[in-house]
């Protein structure tokens, strides 16, 4: 498993975070998905090699309104 912090712009409410854990969590491969709005940050745990950092950007970006920074 592997463990990454992902900076997340645009969660103004407990409905964004939702959304955002909700988007991720549907990715095979994700185990867990935990956002801070207070934070401007989502921490997720994937399987190592199986998610992509690609896939996580277009699953938050898709989600609503959010910016996500993938390093």
């Amino acid at each position: 498993m592997k463990v990454k912090t992902y900076a997340v712009s645009g969660m103004k409410c407990e409905n964004c975070k939702a959304k955002v854990e909700n988007a991720l969590k549907a990715i095979e491969g994700v185990s867990k998905a935990e956002a801070s709005v207070e934070a401007g940050n989502v921490v997720v745990e994937m399987e190592d090699g199986k998610v992509t950092d690609e896939q996580i950007k277009d699953a938050v970006e898709g989600s609503g309104r959010f910016e996500i920074e993938v390093q």
